[in-house]
């Protein structure tokens, strides 16, 4: 699975995922959260690799957002664009296996090429999303330094001379060792927020077999700059996830009299050139 997102970013020269985090107050009057985003998907599907689907966005208007959210993977993947759920899953034994089932493979509704996973619960927390991963031909990204401002509290904590994201990186490697790919890297990635540089700098260096979904850019603080530290010496290795700042481009004043899907073409790509400059 990781080949085919490469090929997609390689294809589309736009190392840029946007984030489907399709919260009430983002929907115009009138529109239901699918339209909305089957809207905006239409409107970049021809320049962008992937769309990343924030399930907790979903879970908040119940059943009919659960419709929704599968609507929106169905739309997304039927319009040629890698799926990404966001979901932060984890658990250990069965519930792991279940949860894995729901979106890599066994699931009709809910099927997704990559899942975010919560691995700090430890290897039986991971192992059977690994399994989905090699039985199903998808792929993961494992929670290992995260954007939010509190993320230190626990993840940069040193033991054994190593930030406990250091260790985690190290395990995201162990567990994804036998599905890399032909470029290099593995369908097991990690979470690498763009607005700890520094952390991401040092992980790329460690682990150049991981593959980085990279949060924070824009709303979040984080800049190019920023996120280009991902990347390695050929421009891969990353991807850079944007939500705010393109679904809710359409309240600017410098998209001032675009509609809401215009609004979120011209942002996204305005992001996709401000990620070439530096990378």
């Amino acid at each position: 699975m990781i080949d085919r997102l490469i090929e997609k970013i390689k294809q589309t020269g736009n190392p840029s995922v946007i984030g489907l985090d399709t919260r009430p107050d983002f929907v115009p009057s009138g529109m239901s959260p699918l339209e909305f985003n089957c809207a905006v998907i239409d409107a970049v599907k021809d320049i962008v690799p992937a769309v990343k689907v924030q399930i907790a966005c979903y879970e908040l208007y119940g059943i009919e957002g659960l419709k929704a959210f599968a609507g929106t993977l169905k739309y997304a993947r039927e319009s040629g664009l890698i799926v990404m759920t966001d979901a932060k899953r984890g658990d250990i034994g069965s519930t792991a296996e279940n949860y894995s089932g729901a979106f890599l493979g066994q699931s009709t509704e809910f099927d997704s090429d990559f899942l975010t996973v919560n691995g700090y619960l430890g290897s039986d927390g991971v192992l059977p999303f690994v399994a989905d991963c090699k039985k199903f031909g998808k792929g993961i990204f494992v929670l290992v330094k995260t954007s939010n401002p509190s993320s230190a509290e626990i993840q940069d904590k040193v033991a054994d001379g190593l930030p406990v994201y250091g260790h985690m990186a190290q395990l995201v490697s162990e567990w994804g060792k036998d599905l890399i790919g032909k470029y290099g890297y593995s369908s097991v990635g990690a979470v690498v927020g763009a607005t700890y540089p520094e952390q991401a700098r040092r992980l790329r260096e460690m682990f150049p077999s991981v593959f980085f979904l990279v949060p924070g850019y824009g709303a979040q603080g984080g800049t190019a700059a920023d996120a280009a530290v991902n990347f390695d010496a050929n421009g891969l290795g990353a991807i850079v996830n944007s939500s705010r700042a393109i679904l809710t481009a359409y309240r600017k004043d410098k998209y001032k009299g675009l509609t809401f899907a215009a609004a979120a073409r011209e942002a996204a790509i305005e992001m996709r050139d401000d990620l070439r400059k530096h990378i």
